[in-house]
């Protein structure tokens, strides 16, 4: 089964928060976070897609998730290009 890795985004007024997810259906997933029913931390903010990786099992994905939540500098990029994006 497929799985894969994701980066999710948002704006705030303050600051750009992002989040770090695992799942088998990217497209899904990211429509659970926006409608409010994905993780708690997520819920009242309207996301956007800022990368995803297929991993090779869901093994490899859950691994990937642990070292992109620990890689602030990535995801600290990704996050500011999305604010140059709604600047625009």
């Amino acid at each position: 089964m497929r799985a894969y890795v994701y980066v999710l985004g948002t704006v705030t007024k303050t600051r750009h928060l992002t989040y770090v997810g695992w799942t088998h259906d990217v497209t899904r997933r990211l429509a659970e976070h926006n409608a409010g029913i994905g993780a708690r931390t997520t819920r009242g903010r309207i996301w956007v897609l800022l990368h995803s990786e297929h991993c090779k099992s869901k093994r490899a994905a859950m691994s990937r998730e642990w070292h992109l939540k620990r890689d602030r500098k990535f995801r600290k990029k990704l996050a500011q290009s999305l604010r140059t994006e709604s600047a625009r």
